[in-house]
């Protein structure tokens, strides 16, 4: 006989659902109607309880979760009633640890169905407590069987019938699980290898468009240097003044791609994790620094010995671009400090780079790591806006954070962790 033709011939039984939420119990509800049983719905334990004597239902299904009295608790008092012994109890739960399996034992449930619960799973468990609810349960002792697990200790007084039913079910919902996860893991490297594939063609266009960009930008920058030199002296001065915006553009522009390739190369680097010694690379940073600058009086202050667990050419990135950053918005101060160091925030160690210079307004610390987000006009300090928003996805892919403190004309600084 089919299960449809066994759930018609059973049409009319009564299936009690113990669930606080509504939704979830309606949802519970359509599910079984479906089938043609009738279901009676109690919002929590003691109204379950007060119904059992008239309603004499043929099965229970509880959440496990509810307030006061919680499905385990329900569960134990309907076995302890003699009229109720037999009634099969389905327990919804998540089954994320060993203990619910045990104390499942302990309060003589008959099955457990994991939530979020696939709706044919429960029909079939459903009718196979169903189907041999009316046989004899042998080996049922009222002493027990005492368990200790994991420092607990429980009293086991299912009989054999109930703990197999009950281990069966445990080992039908961890398949489905199984299951569901490793059809998850598929999907996972299937989106894994297309984002793969993306990154890929997305470095291949990059490149493109930068030599495609490149080549009239070359041509532009070179006719602009071509007329200043030739006809300098033919040339009026507003002329002249035009021609040397358009070659501060073109400079621009390729500066901005050369930062937008730059930012592609090292966000799609893969990680070579290894210990870095940032002390060693922000003192090398910095003499590169005051060598493309000796005019400035620039204080450097680098704590000894930081070292950090990370790729060592993305982690140089960062640092070249924070002390980079700290060094362009000192510019202006006549005696400019520049410190890299590390603190402790909330537990966790974390480094910064300060500085004493244009600093920022908190209010717009937000836009900070956006790429192309500038809070200061490029007539002051020039740049592409692109620096910052690598720092963040680096130290995000190293599985760190980044964020951000700064008052206008005091400085600022950046503080970033690493694992």
């Amino acid at each position: 006989m089919t299960n449809a033709n066994n759930d018609r011939n059973r049409a009319g039984e009564t299936i009690l659902v113990i669930e606080d939420s509504p939704t979830q119990a309606e949802h519970l509800r359509y599910i079984l109607e479906k089938q043609g049983y009738h279901v009676v719905v109690a919002g929590n334990g003691p109204k379950a309880l007060a119904l059992l004597p008239t309603l004499h239902p043929a099965l229970a299904i509880s959440d496990i979760i509810m307030p006061g009295m919680d499905g385990y608790e329900l569960c134990r008092l309907i076995k302890a009633e003699c009229d109720e012994r037999e009634l099969p109890v389905i327990l919804l739960t998540s089954l994320s640890d060993p203990h619910d399996v045990i104390k499942g034992l302990e309060c003589g449930a008959d099955a457990f169905i994991s939530k979020p619960y696939q709706e044919d799973n429960l029909l079939s468990r459903i009718r196979y407590l169903l189907a041999n609810r009316s046989q004899c349960r042998e080996g049922t002792t009222e002493a027990g069987i005492g368990i200790d697990f994991d420092g607990r200790h429980y009293r086991i007084t299912a009989d054999m019938r109930q703990i197999l039913d009950l281990l069966l079910s445990t080992y039908e919902t961890a398949i489905h699980k199984n299951a569901e996860l490793l059809t998850a893991r598929d999907n996972l490297k299937m989106l894994n290898d297309r984002l793969e594939v993306a990154n890929k063609e997305l470095e291949a266009f990059n490149y493109t468009v930068s030599h495609d960009l490149r080549s009239p930008l070359t041509n532009i920058s070179g006719y602009c240097q071509v007329l200043l030199e030739m006809y300098d002296t033919k040339l009026p001065d507003d002329a002249k003044g035009f021609i040397e915006d358009i070659y501060k553009s073109v400079l621009r522009m390729n500066q901005l791609i050369s930062a937008l390739l730059k930012f592609s190369r090292l966000i799609g680097k893969e990680i070579a994790s290894t210990e870095v010694n940032l002390s060693a690379i922000a003192e090398l940073i910095a003499a590169e620094l005051r060598t493309g600058e000796p005019q400035r009086s620039v204080q450097f202050s680098v704590a000894p010995g930081l070292t950090a667990s990370g790729d060592p050419v993305l982690l140089r990135a960062v640092l070249e671009n924070l002390l980079g950053n700290a060094w362009k918005y000192s510019g202006k101060r006549e005696k400019a400090t520049i410190e890299l160091g590390v603190s402790e925030a909330g537990g966790e160690r974390c480094f910064f780079v300060r500085d004493n210079g244009a600093g920022f307004d908190m209010n717009q610390a937000h836009l900070l790591f956006s790429a192309f987000n500038r809070l200061h006009s490029a007539n002051d300090f020039e740049g592409t806006g692109i620096g910052l928003a690598t720092v963040q996805r680096i130290i995000e892919r190293h599985g760190g954070r980044v964020w951000a403190e700064g008052e206008p004309d005091k400085g600022a600084t950046i503080y970033f962790t690493l694992p």
